[in-house]
């Protein structure tokens, strides 16, 4: 499943702000600086889904605030939402 995010970097906690038109929201601590917060959202997804990391992966704006990313059909959205 295909999966669009807008991340905003540099945040005090990670946490999940919910789906705005069709965009999931998500904060995370790093900072967007050589991958960081790309990592540390991965990180964060995987706890938030039960998934391993692996099994996420960036297709596209890997230097932008807004990302796809590909997740696993099998992962439940409504468990993580607000």
């Amino acid at each position: 499943m295909i999966l669009q995010v807008k991340v905003t970097p540099n945040a005090r906690t990670n946490a999940i702000d919910g789906f705005h038109d069709g965009v999931l929201k998500v904060k995370i601590k790093a900072p967007p600086d050589k991958g960081k917060a790309n990592d540390e959202l991965i990180d964060f997804l995987a706890e938030s889904f039960h998934i391993p990391k692996s099994r996420i992966r960036i297709i596209s704006g890997h230097s932008s605030r807004l990302k796809k990313l590909e997740i696993p059909h099998s992962v439940d959205l409504h468990v993580i939402l607000p």
